[in-house]
């Protein structure tokens, strides 16, 4: 019995190392193929490419995604659900921690400009390939952003009482607008 439970223990261990060895592999694509994309443009750029960008035959990607468009969904709905999810939890650990509003908004401002420094290239693909994405999948990115931006709305109505809410929502837009911008500051990888 100890010996058959030690072979599932094994067993588990390397279905673990299989799933992480899976994910990176994911995430590596995703990374190329986002840099890729926003250097060269979604059509720009064949599946062979992406492949050999990481070291990998273009239809082994099949193995990981059904297609380019597959990894254009998942880079542009993963963004977007990567930042409302970051500023959601920004507002929840400013709450728990008793910190005022402005605080929170300062929380929120600073993800927001670790994104636009980090994840330059999802910002260019954002900008020129969404329209690209299906109908369904668009309209998904859409809704996360009005989510992300509502969070901001709520947060800079408590922060500043007075503003009214079309003010708010105006500054909200013009910070993301500015903050965005970054990418076009100096080349990525300098």
């Amino acid at each position: 019995m100890t010996t058959h439970a030690a072979g599932n223990s094994s067993g588990n261990r390397s279905a673990g190392t299989t799933a992480r060895t899976a994910t990176a592999r994911r995430e590596q694509i995703l990374r190329e193929a986002s840099r890729l994309f926003a250097e060269r443009g979604f059509h720009g750029v064949g599946v062979d490419e992406i492949g050999a960008a990481v070291g990998i035959s273009g239809p082994a990607l099949y193995r990981h995604f059904a297609g380019k468009d597959a990894m254009l969904t998942e880079l542009l709905v993963g963004i977007s659900s990567r930042l409302r999810d970051g500023g959601v939890r920004r507002v929840a650990e400013a709450a728990a921690a008793g910190r005022p509003p402005l605080a929170t908004l300062d929380a929120l401002i600073a993800g927001h400009i670790d994104f636009a420094l980090d994840d330059r290239a999802l910002i260019t693909l954002h900008d020129r390939e969404l329209d690209w994405l299906p109908e369904e999948d668009r309209k998904r990115v859409r809704r996360l952003q009005r989510e992300y931006v509502e969070l901001w709305v709520a947060v800079a109505r408590d922060a500043y009482p007075a503003l009214p809410e079309p003010s708010a929502r105006a500054a909200v837009h013009a910070v993301f607008g500015l903050l965005n911008s970054t990418r076009r500051l100096s080349r990525p990888h300098t």
